[in-house]
């Protein structure tokens, strides 16, 4: 049987009830393999800020199989993304999940896969599928993102306790039509964008907060998996701590501009930038209409706004260079 985001509520309360006699849910881990892992991003924040007593963390799934933490058992939720429930090294950590007898949650686009035997809930989240995912049409409030967002929200809610949980249901009631206009939004700059650095060899991204995730993806997934393109993801408040020394003229940043208690890091960076660079690119969360959010929880919205006008651009650069995004030449094609 498989579910959608209107079920978590559900779900949660069901593995809160189940483990109660054996002293209840202590841990949550959010598990999975590149863009799939750093979907899960906004999550593990939101648990590291918000959550008092229950543990979390935020682990690779081939290193979760080969590190396993030592409390991971039946007092354990895990949840695991595996977009199209093939990924070798995910399988293994839900499998180790239903060993251990841990509530297994997957997060995966296709019912029917190799993963979904080891899911005690399997829960099929919304994705465009068109080419290049341009649609736009979808509910972007049932992503991968905010899965796994829902989860880490209504475990606390439904434990601990969480004061903002009506305005954090609000911002998920805005999030899809933010989204969609935004992505309306950069449609001109994103062309601009491409004309202007489709021969860089290198681009960088930044960010912050529950949205570094977002960059991360675009660095690994777009830029260096999907474009070649030389490529890191450097966190706002880490770049003063020796990445600001590679800034000059000519090298190119994509900057994002988060609403919420990280923006005055974003800021002191792009100030840094605007002095002593000068081929820029900037993704302001508010200008893009994010502050309609709530202040209390917009923190956690920042992620899926940036990772879905992202394909905006990556469709125009990878138009603009003439490599197609499903280009490959490992992924699929070689033993690794």
């Amino acid at each position: 049987m498989s579910y959608t985001s209107k079920d978590i509520k559900n779900i949660v309360a069901e593995i809160i009830e189940k483990k109660k006699d054996k002293g209840g849910v202590k841990s949550i881990y959010f598990v999975g393999c590149g863009g799939s892992l750093g979907a899960l991003y906004p999550a593990k924040t939101f648990m590291e800020k918000e959550a008092v007593s229950l543990r979390s963390a935020w682990v690779s799934s081939n290193e979760f199989v080969h590190s396993t933490p030592k409390d991971f058992g039946e007092n354990s939720i895990i949840v695991l993304a595996c977009h199209k429930g093939n990924t070798p090294e995910t399988i293994k950590a839900a499998e180790l999940g239903k060993k251990v007898g841990a509530a297994v949650i997957l997060l995966t686009w296709l019912e029917e896969s190799e993963i979904v035997e080891f899911g005690d809930y399997v829960i099929l989240y919304s994705f465009d599928a068109s080419p290049d995912h341009l649609a736009g049409d979808i509910d972007y409030a049932g992503e991968k993102t905010l899965c796994a967002l829902l989860v880490a929200v209504e475990l606390v809610a439904q434990t601990e306790g969480y004061a903002n949980y009506a305005k954090f249901q609000e911002g998920l009631g805005l999030i899809s039509g933010i989204i969609k206009n935004a992505r309306k939004h950069v449609a001109e700059r994103s062309l601009a964008f491409a004309k202007e650095y489709k021969d860089d060899p290198v681009i960088y991204t930044m960010g912050s907060g529950a949205a570094y995730g977002a960059a991360y993806m675009e660095s690994i997934c777009i830029f260096m998996e999907m474009q070649w393109l030389n490529s890191s993801s450097i966190h706002t408040g880490e770049f003063f701590h020796g990445p600001f020394e590679i800034t000059d003229k000519n090298r190119a940043f994509v900057i994002q501009i988060n609403e919420g208690s990280t923006r005055e890091l974003d800021e002191r960076a792009l100030t840094f930038l605007r002095k002593y660079g000068q081929r820029i690119e900037v993704l302001d969360a508010k200008e893009l209409g994010l502050s309609t959010i709530d202040a209390s929880v917009v923190d956690y919205f920042n992620h899926s706004l940036f990772n879905n006008v992202y394909p905006i651009y990556n469709h125009d650069l990878a138009t603009e260079r003439q490599h197609p995004l499903p280009t490959r030449r490992y992924m699929w094609k070689v033993e690794y």
